[in-house]
């Protein structure tokens, strides 16, 4: 496999569909495609699927195409799921108990080793047996286990406070739910979701194309007034 530096945002954004299509097609028993069966699945071209793939190495055979396994383990091992990441969730509000009730990230290697809140109702409960713990024994949970990822789903109000604790306690990735920027260190990688911003860019999208059909029915009432 071909060294992968300096490689665009845009390709690193698609891999993850690489790797969920090429899953189904495994489901489905799929042995081999060609970048042009791929490329009607993904709707993504494919002088795009072979660019991105080159980045890589390439792992197609002209006359052949792909072999659907072997990209799909390929694909996982550039994305890192090859390995075994501990995740701990701060919040267990309705959103931190959806993603720790969401077992397709066991199977793809991130295991959810704890939770925490500071709500005593919470407190002690079990979600899909894994106890919700005091915030207090963050420290300490922290210098027993590893602590590859944290998904902050706190209020933004704690949010950065719960970062900088983590943050100190040599956490290294987040992904951020919270609508506030986290303020890291340089080597700190934060994956924001902003679920808001999210549906503020489909209501971009639908009023523009609400405006693009308005403005075609009016085109065409003035066309038949004209007739």
């Amino acid at each position: 496999m071909g060294e992968h530096r300096n490689i665009s945002n845009a390709v690193i954004k698609r891999l993850p569909r690489y790797y969920r299509h090429l899953g189904e097609l495994i489901e489905m028993g799929t042995e081999r495609i060609s970048s042009g069966e791929l490329s009607k699945r993904m709707n993504v071209t494919a002088s795009q699927i072979r660019q991105d793939l080159n980045n890589f190495g390439g792992f197609g055979q002209q006359g052949y195409g792909y072999n659907v396994k072997f990209l799909y383990d390929e694909i996982g091992k550039i994305l890192g799921l090859d390995r075994e990441y501990q995740m701990v969730i701060i919040g267990a509000g309705n959103l931190g108990r959806a993603i720790a009730n969401y077992t397709n990230f066991e199977k793809s290697g991130f295991v959810i080793s704890g939770i925490f809140d500071i709500n005593p109702e919470c407190i002690g409960q079990s979600i899909r047996g894994v106890p919700v713990r005091n915030m207090t024994e963050l420290e300490t949970f922290a210098s027993n286990n590893k602590i590859d990822i944290a998904a902050i789903t706190v209020p933004k109000s704690a949010a950065v406070e719960v970062a900088d604790r983590l943050v100190k306690l040599g956490v290294k990735a987040f992904w951020n739910f919270a609508h506030v920027d986290l303020n890291v260190p340089e080597d700190v990688i934060v994956e924001s979701v902003h679920l808001s911003e999210n549906l503020m860019r489909i209501s971009y999208n639908l009023s523009k194309s609400e405006d693009e059909r308005g403005r075609r029915h009016y085109g065409k009432e003035k066309a038949g007034k004209r007739i």
